[in-house]
């Protein structure tokens, strides 16, 4: 990752296209590769297997007679095995006829319906495979928050204006005992509109009582990709100290003065390090969700949260997997309920990013350091394996409701409906494509004004 966030030089727009190239290359390649893995094993034959398609740029073919090959367009990929017509998996009947029996039951349309729809599945499963392994993988490499709140390193940016240390473990809150790290952010939410909060801790053995004023500053946790935040250059472990004139000390003072902006221009003043910084940005109207329900919100785009941060522990195995499991479980569902409240009418198509989108958003990933764009990574792999489960002709899904119709009736649909089934489902893909572009370019012209 430190090569891809060195490449400074090449200028933002290269590294843009880097970035946006290696997430989908990383992406696609997987889920290909769980369509050609399993394919295999059930013993069908891949005749090609592609990353990105158009004319071969350079490729290669192995011992087992399949073409890997490269293509200049990195917008996705595909697996060709025997008997598919085209890169669409549509059978070719006329060839599939002529084969002998050792090469049709080598074919994709010649495998039992079982080993065909295990085949389309593994590709989306692959996806979310990866996505579990990354977000287990960080829940390694960063740790679980331990159950008792003991605090990890304190920030820079808060260290002379807190006398809390890391290694502190927190007693009470205002009094209140705290044996457990729930309750302590449960009580100091509770006291959120106090100034400043008293503290019993536990240091070196003895308990010391103290005071501290900072502990509801609002710390940047996380920016909202294309957001106005990103734009201005505010960056994760920047202290927003003002609003214009005004000071802040909270997430809710911070909010209601963003909120009264109206979408009109503001002047962040934020702490980073020694120095302090104005950032000047226009709040932006977009859809959020607060309390499980999409709203409309006058937004910055930058998730904030306490500066105290809990020490860690490094998980079990099987602790990481399952914490992998669950974040991928709530991206799917959050994506579901965002998909159909747009259906519904109570979230903007706008929402929707396409490629041009996903590009911007790759690139401001690798500004934000290696943990987001490998989270980014996670998330576009979700979203991928995603959208391939839809039962729309082409896709994945759809292969997987014509292999069910085809185990009911007890033979594949005919040739002249299948095509129409095609050719129906590609031009949705395409609609659905070609509309997100023009919100990524209207997006990206709204943000130069």
């Amino acid at each position: 990752m430190e090569l891809i966030g060195g490449l400074d030089w090449l200028g933002s727009g290269a590294m843009t296209m880097i970035a946006f190239v290696f997430v989908l290359g990383i992406v696609v390649f997987v889920h290909e590769f769980g369509h050609y893995i399993v394919g295999r094993w059930c013993g069908i034959h891949a005749e090609v297997f592609s990353l990105g398609f158009g004319r071969e740029i350079f490729g290669w073919t192995d011992s087992r007679g399949t073409r890997w090959r490269v293509g200049p367009i990195p917008l996705g990929g595909y697996v060709k095995f025997l008997g598919d017509a085209d890169a669409s998996s549509r059978a070719d009947h006329a060839a599939v006829a002529q084969m002998d029996a050792e090469r049709r039951a080598r074919s994709f349309p010649g495998a039992a319906i079982w080993k065909r729809s295990l085949t389309v599945a593994a590709g989306p499963i692959a996806n979310f495979l990866l996505s579990i392994v990354i977000y287990a993988g960080l829940l390694v490499y960063s740790g679980m928050t331990m159950e008792v709140p003991r605090l990890g390193p304190v920030p820079d940016v808060v260290a002379e204006a807190t006398p809390l240390r890391e290694g502190d473990l927190i007693r009470t809150v205002e009094g209140v005992p705290t044996p457990t790290t729930r309750q302590f952010f449960e009580e100091l939410d509770a006291n959120r509109d106090t100034g400043s909060i008293a503290l019993e801790v536990e240091r070196d053995g003895a308990v010391v009582s103290l005071t501290s004023d900072i502990l509801h500053a609002p710390y940047v946790s996380g920016i909202t990709p294309l957001s106005s935040a990103s734009r201005a250059g505010i960056r994760i472990g920047d202290l927003i100290v003002a609003v214009g004139d005004t000071p802040v000390r909270n997430f809710e003072t911070l909010t209601t003065l963003v909120q009264a902006s109206e979408g009109n221009r503001i002047d962040v003043t934020v702490q980073r390090g020694a120095e302090q910084l104005i950032l000047p940005m226009v709040p932006q109207m977009q859809d959020i969700m607060v309390d499980g329900e999409f709203v409309k919100r006058v937004v910055i785009g930058v998730q904030v949260g306490t500066s105290l941060s809990i020490a860690t522990e490094t998980p079990y195995l099987h602790e990481a997997l399952w914490g992998g499991a669950r974040q991928t479980w709530s991206v799917i569902t959050l994506s579901l309920r965002g998909l159909y409240n747009i259906a519904i009418g109570v979230l903007s198509p706008q929402n929707l990013n396409g490629p041009v989108g996903i590009a911007q958003i790759s690139g401001e990933a690798v500004e934000q350091g290696a943990t987001s764009f490998i989270l980014f990574i996670a998330l576009i792999s979700t979203g991928i394996g995603l959208i391939n489960l839809f039962p729309i002709p082409v896709l994945d899904g759809g292969h997987l409701v014509l292999h069910g119709i085809e185990a009911l009736t007890g033979r594949p649909p005919s040739g002249k409906w299948l095509e129409f089934a095609m050719a129906l489902g590609l031009a949705m893909v395409l609609s659905l494509m070609v509309f997100a572009t023009y919100n990524d370019i209207t997006r990206f012209l709204g943000s130069l004004t």
